[in-house]
């Protein structure tokens, strides 16, 4: 968050970039054109400036960082006033309970207030059930502190949230108005940083466990994005303020592969020949032409309905609305496709069979019925299946199958989205799981099917980095995760096997495919 706060200020001041360095990072951001450069090793990132966030998650003194000036020898602005939201009020409190040495009370004075002076009295504790001396409400709540590397253990109790009262601090190791006069000061509210924040609370957790009082645990959000984690602790913070014991847990772990398994204990899968199977560069069928590819699928329709056709956007009425290179049919004549009866220009369908992979097959592009056997554009690779001697969550009754893809990178071919580029294949070998039941096992068989016409994969953008010319998976989705579910990409999920059949089913991979296979 201190980065976030850094960039925001440089920009919210219009200077064209910022130097991150000064805080700990490499990188400098380019506001012109969104970017992150690193200094060391030059790559570029794109940066994005996200409206949906929770701002600031934390407040502080941060260490200013080098940008570009408003003007040539202007003064440095000075540093932004502390928030004064209840949010940020209540972080501020735990950071004054540590800087203070954890005792006592911690109070936060109000935005420009004077400090108090170093030799004013310290003011009494209020008595149980009395009333602030300023009328102001206090929050308070129990909050114990294991110290971080002395060995001893503190604890902080009652920090009390005041806009008015300075702190004030019983006498005790390490507090009070003397300490700081014979050793090094503690470092500032601002210096606290994520780490000891955690690590408080987890101390916190652990005595009160210890001590057997009753905790209410609140849990890391589901959600990838930054403001879950952030939300969870600002709830045990508002639960302690309120006098409620809260006891912080750690977020599940992500668990990507089985433990390890030795030769031995890898099994072929019964009734699935082989263990591997490997593609090859595509094969072009020759001696058809669209016209006669088309003719499988078509009958001619004489007097044309009212309606559009969904290609061209022209009347099925009137020639066909395609400015492309006109292939050698009328552009008025229509047909309609056998099994779902929709109706096009045949100029517009062999503009659209031209378009493609010129494999013999064509898809409906109104409701995607496949005529013929569909093929895609997958780059060569290897595909491993196995069985191994571990269970996936919610699946405890039968083994387990891995799959492993392989694609190298290489050069795009003429089916490709840009022929004779190069194209990468990141985050191979690819892991995915499968139980080894019987649904299971049939997911397998018509999977190799899928990968035996190029339909597992494809060359495109990865819609997780942004990169173009890559590998990427080809609607059909996978189980990466072996024994968690952070991602969405793992076990349980009770609906998988019948989901990824639906999609097979999709490509025009179903049961019936099979048997055309071994035909």
């Amino acid at each position: 968050m201190d980065v976030g706060i850094t960039i925001q200020r440089a920009y919210e001041k219009q200077h064209p970039w910022v130097d991150l360095s000064t805080i700990g990072f490499c990188y400098v951001i380019d506001f012109a054109t969104m970017g992150q450069i690193n200094r060391q090793t030059q790559r570029k990132r794109r940066v994005r400036r996200r409206l949906d966030m929770v701002y600031p998650l934390v407040s502080g003194t941060l260490p200013k960082s080098q940008s570009w000036p408003a003007s040539p020898g202007a003064a440095a602005a000075p540093p932004a006033p502390t928030c004064a939201c209840p949010q940020c009020l209540l972080v501020m409190s735990v950071k004054a309970a540590v800087s203070a040495g954890g005792l006592g009370a911690a109070t936060l004075q109000p935005r420009k207030a004077p400090p108090a002076p170093p030799a004013a009295p310290k003011a009494p504790a209020p008595a149980p059930g009395a009333k602030a001396a300023d009328g102001t409400a206090a929050a308070r709540g129990s909050l114990k502190v294991l110290a971080s590397q002395g060995g001893r253990q503190q604890a902080a109790s009652t920090p009390a949230l005041s806009s008015v009262v300075s702190a004030a601090s019983p006498p005790g190791p390490g507090a009070g108005p003397g300490a700081g006069s014979g050793k090094a000061s503690r470092p500032g509210m601002g210096t606290l940083n994520r780490s000891h924040l955690q690590r408080l609370a987890i101390a916190q957790s652990r005595v009160l466990i210890a001590s057997g009082v009753p905790t209410v645990p609140v849990k890391n959000l589901n959600g990838s994005s930054p403001v879950n984690p952030a939300l969870a602790g600002i709830t045990g913070i508002l639960m302690s303020a309120a006098g409620l014991p809260v006891c912080l847990t750690r977020p599940p772990k992500l668990v990507l592969h089985p433990p390890p398994v030795s030769k031995s204990e890898i099994q072929s899968i019964p009734g699935i020949s082989h263990t591997c199977r490997k593609t090859t560069k595509k094969q072009a069928k020759k001696g058809k032409t669209p016209e006669e590819v088309l003719k499988k699928y078509l009958q001619k329709v004489r007097h044309p309905p009212d309606e559009d056709c969904t290609i061209c956007m022209e009347r099925l009425s009137a020639p066909s609305g395609y400015k492309g290179p006109q292939p050698a049919i009328k552009p008025d004549l229509v047909g309609k496709l056998a099994k779902c009866g929709h109706i096009f220009h045949l100029h517009c369908l062999v503009a659209m069979y031209n378009n493609g992979n010129k494999d013999g097959s064509l898809q409906c592009p109104t409701c995607k019925t496949i005529y013929g056997v569909k093929t895609g554009t997958q780059p060569p690779g290897k595909m491993e299946y196995h069985i191994i001697p571990h269970a996936l969550p919610g699946h405890s009754d039968c083994k387990t199958i891995r799959i492993i893809y392989n694609i190298p990178p290489g050069v795009q071919g003429p089916e490709h989205p840009n022929p004779g580029k190069s194209f990468t294949a990141r985050g191979f070998p690819r892991h995915c799981y499968l139980p080894d039941s019987e649904k299971g096992r049939k997911v397998l068989k018509l999977l190799l099917v899928a990968w035996d016409r190029r339909l597992i994969f494809a060359i495109g953008t990865s819609s997780t980095t942004g990169e173009s010319d890559t590998v990427i998976w080809n609607e059909i989705h996978h189980k990466t995760e072996f024994g968690s579910n952070l991602t969405g990409h793992g076990y349980p999920d009770i609906n998988y096997l019948d989901n990824v059949l639906a999609e097979l089913a999709a490509q025009g991979i179903t049961e019936e495919s099979l048997a055309q296979e071994k035909d």
